[in-house]
């Protein structure tokens, strides 16, 4: 039977940059945007706050940009400091690698391994065998996680016992499961 678990974003995450000012290198997401019209042309960024210090710096989103080029829905949610907007550019590669920024998902994400259709471990009567353990993990976000540790923690085994798994060809998966991932996988656990 296939499981599904989910790893869920629980808060915006952590920018990784250095500030002029402090010796801190994380910034904060304020959930605010600056739009600054020049004539006929747009730039926008995003506010970012220190964490050490409380110090403002901007993120470039658009930059000398024609009023008519920019779709006025995208517009109204920068008036608006909409906070999906927000997440959704922090995730962008292009405006990270644009602010030279990264981000730090640490204690920004959990894993929902609860299945709705999961009976509480009694027999489905589908023929599947109770030792072999079929996961689909699906990322609700671009959030680089290390598989070892993320089938630890959902299995509740150490990750020493995962990596004697994969030694011993009892936990495949088609992705390479030493590293980080940010997609979606597949593994197999045969007990």
């Amino acid at each position: 039977m296939l499981k599904i678990w989910t790893i869920v974003p629980t808060c915006l995450p952590l920018i990784v940059r250095r500030c002029h000012l402090c010796a801190s290198d994380r910034f904060r997401a304020s959930g605010k945007f600056r739009v600054n019209a020049n004539h006929k042309l747009l730039d926008a960024w995003l506010l970012v706050l220190c964490a050490g210090c409380g110090d403002t710096a901007k993120l470039s989103l658009l930059e000398r940009v024609n009023v008519r080029s920019v779709d006025p829905r995208l517009l109204d949610r920068l008036h608006g400091n909409d906070i999906v907007l927000t997440a959704e550019l922090l995730q962008d590669p292009l405006v990270q690698h644009r602010n030279r920024v990264a981000l730090d998902w640490t204690n920004a994400w959990r894993l929902d391994t609860s299945d709705p259709l999961d009976d509480g471990g009694v027999d489905a009567g589908d023929g599947s065998d109770p030792e072999v353990l079929d996961v689909s993990v699906r990322f609700g976000a671009r959030i680089p996680v290390r598989p070892v540790r993320l089938i630890a923690d959902g299995c509740g085994l150490a990750r020493a016992e995962i990596e004697r798994l994969i030694e011993a060809g009892k936990l495949v998966a088609a992705v390479r499961l030493g590293g980080k991932i940010s997609s979606d996988f597949t593994f197999t656990l045969k007990r």
